[in-house]
């Protein structure tokens, strides 16, 4: 292939340089979002007005696995292809993120790195491909791959140029968004116990309430407060304070499933996140946090062998509130009516109470 510069130059038609531009507004668009949907969203939307292809894919890299997986797909049913996962080497795409140069191959069958795993899922035929890498720091974090480009050398001619210019462009993109979901997903955690702090709350619970409102499922919120907290750190100091908070959190993290979120509230104060959960179950799973943190002992490395109980507030949407606020607010006010019946209890808000 030729060099991106001598292509770039060599757009003297008119309709070209309009291309070009409207390529290099898109790139800067590209490089301003933050959110990965919005990031597919664009491309997808935007894609189609530059380069004339009905079957086009963008495949990324996994950090964690190094295999490559489909990120945005045009022309087949993502669903059937989700899963799909090929290694660094595997495949056309697998060769181009091995290497790190692209690759253009005008009959596939003949060519003996093409892997056809994708064509036997789809039923779909793929006969050429124009595959490019997507780089970041001399790095392949992914690949583009356009497949059956009609009138083979006009598409190279005319929009190979925009091609690796997109390529450029969506990599840098791709990475500004993995960057800032990492710097995002630092913010939302607690220094101390290393589960998620109020930050996450209020950036969660919008989201998790509108969701569960639209499935017309519950979300219940548990309020936990430890009883006599002052008196522990009193009594031993503020630095094994602080560690009994730690280990009474991972007491909490071994109940909760991987959809719930924990969050230290503040002070000695927990929240639990639980979608998917009515009132009953709610009860029934702090009924079970209940036993756990009394039955524990903290501090057993200091020999101190601390008991601990804690009181618990529980409200439930849609049935107690509508909204964040009103649900936040009913299970504060569960908790310190838990507090004022005596402590070590569990106190549903909303017009039916049960404590225990």
């Amino acid at each position: 292939m030729e060099n991106k510069k001598d292509l770039i130059e060599g757009l003297t038609n008119p309709n070209q340089l309009q291309r070009l531009l409207t390529c290099f507004e898109l790139s800067k668009t590209l490089v301003t979002i933050f959110d990965m949907e919005a990031l597919v969203r664009t491309v997808v939307e935007r894609f189609n007005e530059l380069i004339p292809a009905s079957n086009w894919s963008i495949l990324l890299v996994d950090p964690e696995t190094e295999e490559l997986h489909f990120f945005v797909v045009v022309g087949l049913d993502t669903h059937q292809i989700q899963h799909v996962r090929l290694k660094v080497g595997e495949g056309i795409a697998g060769a181009v993120a091995q290497t790190g140069k692209p690759i253009f191959i005008k009959d596939v069958q003949s060519d003996s790195r093409f892997c056809c795993r994708v064509d036997d899922i789809t039923g779909f035929e793929t006969h050429s491909i124009i595959c490019l890498p997507l780089l970041v720091h001399r790095e392949v974090i992914g690949v583009l791959e356009v497949i059956n480009i009609e009138n083979e050398n006009f598409f190279l001619q005319t929009y190979l140029p925009l091609l690796n210019i997109l390529a450029d462009y969506i990599a840098i993109a791709v990475d500004n968004v993995r960057n800032f979901e990492k710097v995002q997903a630092a913010s939302f955690i607690d220094d101390l116990t290393g589960y998620y702090n109020t930050r996450y709350l209020a950036w969660s619970l919008d989201n998790l309430v509108s969701r569960m409102l639209h499935e017309d499922s519950k979300l219940s919120v548990v309020f936990l407060d430890l009883d006599d907290f002052k008196r522990v750190v009193d009594t031993h100091g503020h630095l094994l304070g602080s560690k009994v908070l730690q280990e009474v959190a991972k007491v909490i993290g071994r109940l909760v499933e991987p959809q719930d979120s924990l969050i230290r509230y503040g002070g000695d104060e927990f929240i639990i996140l639980l979608p998917h959960r009515d009132k009953e179950t709610a009860f029934e799973f702090v009924q079970r946090l209940r036993r756990a943190v009394n039955e524990s002992r903290f501090l057993c490395e200091e020999g101190i062998n601390l008991s601990l109980t804690a009181s618990y507030g529980i409200a439930t949407l849609p049935d107690d509130a509508r909204d964040k606020g009103d649900l936040l607010e009913l299970a504060d006010a569960a908790l310190y009516s838990s507090k004022g019946r005596g402590k070590d209890t569990i106190v549903m808000g909303g017009p039916e109470k049960k404590d225990n």
